[in-house]
């Protein structure tokens, strides 16, 4: 689907780099968009820490783009964040729950907030560097399945997601083993290719 624009959310991270690589090949009109949704500012912060949304981070996926001769934006999120995540996070805490602030966020951020936005930006599709793929079956009915690599599958926290964000997104990296997608990085010069993978919650250092 050449020329059709998709915006993709850029972390700064290995798989959402390659996300906005493979659909740029594929000759889709790419822009990336980095979300900001904490910033952590503080001199206690442990020094090992692999969260996300650093001014790091963001340098990052503008570097990316700029190696793929891609527009790249930065948005200012952190007002939903902290109601639609922050907040949720420590409510369910008080009641007793065990919440999952990944699944929050891509609900009422990434693909919600985020899909907003690209339809101003009068794209036709959202992409993500999530491990999970997507099939769209004879009576237009949009299936979430697992990603080709079962040690690095994602679909469990995108299962919240409706028809009409589904039949909208885009997971080129879900196709492949996390190997891989660190090889086509690499292969392709993107600084990104052996930057460790973000593993905490970015909002608690």
């Amino acid at each position: 689907m050449p020329n059709k624009r998709v915006v993709v959310a850029m972390s700064g991270g290995v798989d959402s780099s390659v996300a906005a690589l493979l659909l740029n090949q594929a000759g889709f009109d790419v822009i990336g968009v980095t979300l900001r949704l904490w910033t952590i500012n503080r001199e206690d912060t442990n020094p090992l820490h692999q969260g996300c949304c650093s001014v790091e981070d963001t340098d990052d996926a503008r570097s990316v783009c700029q190696e793929l001769g891609i527009r790249h934006y930065v948005i200012n999120a952190e007002k939903e964040f902290q109601n639609h995540v922050v907040d949720y996070f420590v409510q369910e805490y008080k009641r007793g729950r065990t919440p999952h602030p990944c699944i929050a966020c891509n609900d009422r951020i990434k693909f919600d907030f985020l899909l907003n936005r690209s339809l101003a930006m009068d794209a036709e599709f959202i992409a993500t560097g999530h491990y999970a793929r997507t099939i769209t079956d004879r009576d237009g009915f949009t299936h979430l399945l697992r990603g080709v690599d079962e040690g690095k599958d994602q679909s469990y926290v995108l299962f919240g997601l409706q028809q009409h964000q589904l039949q909208r997104l885009l997971l080129p990296v879900g196709e492949f083993p996390k190997g891989s997608i660190r090889e086509i990085a690499a292969q392709n010069n993107l600084p990104i290719a052996t930057k460790p993978d973000s593993q905490d919650i970015c909002f608690i250092p």
